[in-house]
């Protein structure tokens, strides 16, 4: 029985999950969508959605928070070489989570995702999706 096992493997170890979700989150705060299979968008959804209720506190302790889940907003990181400082902002999608997208939810009690069903991958028949900032 899978009782009070929340959340699904996704075929991957939990160290793969965890930067599965902080890759996705992070392209989805910087694009406000992305396409992923159905399982994935439903999953990401509830990092996504913690995430925004983190940036409506707009505190330092949930921007410290907020930035341990997102990439490109490490302390500790460092540029590739030969990879351009002017760039590189490694702040910009912390900033943009905590400046445009948590303000603009202020008022909204959950609900901040919509998932819409996409067409069926070629390759191998997977159910496609679209997750998107409401």
């Amino acid at each position: 029985m899978r009782h009070r096992k929340r959340g699904r493997k996704l075929g991957r170890t939990s160290s793969h999950r965890k930067a599965l979700f902080r890759n996705q989150a992070t392209a989805l705060f910087e694009h406000e969508q992305i396409r992923t299979t159905l399982p994935k968008c439903k999953e990401l959804r509830r990092v996504a959605e913690k995430l925004i209720t983190l940036a409506k506190r707009g505190d330092l302790h949930a921007r410290r928070q907020a930035s341990k889940m997102l990439y490109g907003s490490d302390l500790h990181y460092k540029p590739a070489r030969g990879e351009e400082a002017a760039s590189l902002d490694k702040h910009f999608v912390l900033r943009k989570l905590f400046d445009d997208i948590g303000p603009r939810y202020q008022d909204r009690n959950g609900g901040y995702t919509r998932i819409i069903r996409g067409e069926l991958r070629k390759g191998d028949g997977t159910q496609m999706g679209y997750i998107q900032l409401v």
